[in-house]
């Protein structure tokens, strides 16, 4: 029973994220910039980094403030960056994601517990969610999808930049940023011929990775990220192989 209860905030963290992240990883996929999550959660991450580095504490209203407005920063320049060069998009996230890694590295440098706040930023704490984030966090997703559905393509770039830069910035401090990257680009990418009930299924593949990769940490005693990463992964390959095949020429 204790385990349940440690488990169940972390499964509940997990839906959260799947509910937002699939509509905007099917998003992502169309428009071709699959690594924009990393490098909005690396540049959220790196406004955390900054709050701890200038003295606010790591999970206090401050290093929300500077995720978000780093986030939300990050966004806004690639947004304008995609308007001026549409060609090298990709290779322009690229370079946002590297270079606010290596801002972080050297911003942890001096800290005797670096490696262990990077680690926590890319791997996440899922396990010790805290029951009362996700009541403040919920409705936040509720409205980001409310806002994506009511209004859809009508956002347009700029929208959907900035919607998505406050859906990363949330899930990075919830799961950590292989999570998130997992939850937004393995279901889009595992139902892309799927031309009916797609959103469906993502959401589906992405609680079923969630559940699996729980599981499977509470019976091996193995950090449950990387298992949600796998879990999710194998899942998804699988419904790619079973799933819709192609129309023949």
């Amino acid at each position: 029973m204790q385990e349940l209860g440690i488990v169940w905030p972390a499964l509940l963290a997990g839906l959260l994220v799947t509910a937002t992240h699939a509509p905007l990883g099917v998003e992502v996929l169309r428009r071709g910039i699959v690594f924009i999550d990393l490098a909005v959660a690396q540049i959220a991450g790196l406004g955390v980094i900054l709050a701890a580095w200038l003295g606010f504490p790591p999970q206090g209203a401050a290093a929300q403030a500077f995720a978000l407005a780093a986030a939300l920063a990050g966004a806004l320049s690639l947004n304008w960056t995609e308007s001026i060069w549409p060609e090298v998009q990709e290779a322009v996230i690229g370079v946002a994601f590297i270079l606010a890694a290596s801002a972080a590295i050297l911003l942890l440098a001096a800290n005797p517990h670096g490696a262990e706040h990077l680690k926590e930023l890319l791997v996440g704490q899922i396990l010790w969610v805290d029951p009362g984030a996700l009541v403040l966090v919920a409705p936040v997703y509720a409205g980001l999808l409310g806002l994506w559905f009511a209004l859809g393509a009508r956002l347009g770039r700029a929208g959907f930049y900035l919607v998505f830069a406050l859906a990363v910035t949330v899930s990075v401090q919830l799961v950590g940023l292989y999570l998130v990257f997992a939850t937004l680009i393995v279901p889009a990418l595992a139902t892309r011929r799927f031309a009916r009930a797609r959103l469906g299924a993502c959401w589906a593949l992405g609680a079923l990775g969630y559940a699996a990769g729980l599981a499977l940490s509470l019976v091996s005693d193995l950090p449950p990220g990387p298992l949600i990463v796998c879990a999710m992964t194998v899942l998804g390959a699988a419904l790619f192989a079973l799933g819709p095949r192609p129309a023949a020429v």
